[in-house]
């Protein structure tokens, strides 16, 4: 039944997205007095933004491994007036008794607000993973992303991201789509006069392809001689499919936001609906559970 409701309600995200992306738009009631969360528009004013982010396990477009890997991660970002901004993030890995820095990555970007209603965004970002990371995008090592954000009144807000992957030598690369619908619940003056709590519901959906898991088959051994012939030919027939666009995941998310002077409190559940999984013969060191939840927080200051 969820299914089913999701199946139709990434249909309809994808004709909100696309109406966002092209229609001509105007100032709505209400609209400049609309708060939005701390990363989705420039308020054109210089910042600098640093924090640390906890998340509880490595899940990469609906994927995650049998083994729960949470994660710290510092985080810093510096925008420009203009939009402009630099940011970089480490992956740190507590569980690990050895090379707890499991990765982390340099980002340069632009946003802009286009109209009261319209914004967008485009960025790129240069990963980096240790030899013996075992992270789900451990194979990707640079990002292209270019985004929309269209704000329907005080209704819902349309959302569209396309991320262009550059993978390891030897890999394919990897397109990705995301599409969402998103509405902001906030409230003023929750203990201060200027304070904000910011709540967004979101629904979304994730497709594209899975090159990436090429890579992460090879470095948890999936391709070993210890295989039977039929299931490294079961490897090698899903691994042809890997190219395919196809649709991977559903997410349901509530993120939460409080910010109080220059500090920002943020919480972000998910609740993601796995699509068009590995094949559980050759998945023995992936989760092959049909959803997974997973969080993320985190607290920053901003000047």
């Amino acid at each position: 039944m969820i299914k089913n409701i999701l199946q139709h309600g990434l249909a309809l995200l994808l004709i909100l997205a696309s109406y966002a992306a092209f229609a001509q738009s105007g100032t709505m009631p209400g609209a400049t007095d609309k708060t939005k969360p701390d990363n989705k528009t420039n308020d054109g004013t210089s910042s600098f933004k640093f924090g640390v982010n906890y998340s509880s396990n490595n899940v990469f477009m609906g994927r995650s491994d049998t083994v729960r890997t949470p994660a710290i991660i510092p985080q810093i970002k510096y925008t420009l007036k203009s939009g402009i901004y630099f940011s970089g993030s480490l992956d740190l890995i507590p569980g690990k008794k050895k090379k707890k820095l499991d990765g982390g990555d340099l980002s340069a970007g632009y946003d802009m607000d286009i109209t009261d209603d319209l914004s967008a965004g485009a960025s790129y970002s240069k990963l980096f993973y240790n030899s013996n990371s075992t992270q789900i995008a451990s194979s990707v090592t640079s990002t292209f992303n270019v985004n929309l954000n269209y704000d329907l009144g005080d209704i819902i807000s349309a959302l569209l991201n396309a991320d262009y992957n550059l993978n390891k030598k030897g890999i394919n690369n990897d397109v990705f789509l995301n599409a969402g619908i998103t509405h902001d619940f906030s409230i003023t003056g929750v203990f201060g006069d200027d304070d904000i709590f910011l709540i967004s519901p979101t629904v979304a959906g994730n497709a594209g392809s899975q090159n990436f898991y090429d890579g992460y088959l090879i470095k948890k051994n999936f391709k070993s001689a210890k295989r039977t012939a039929a299931q490294n030919a079961l490897v090698a027939q899903y691994s042809a499919t890997l190219g395919r666009f196809s649709l991977l995941d559903y997410e349901l998310s509530a993120p939460l936001e409080y910010k109080t002077g220059h500090f920002i409190f943020q919480f972000t559940p998910t609740y993601a609906i796995v699509e068009n999984q590995l094949p559980k013969q050759i998945a023995a060191a992936l989760s092959t559970h049909t959803s997974v939840f997973y969080f993320e927080t985190g607290v920053f200051l901003k000047f």
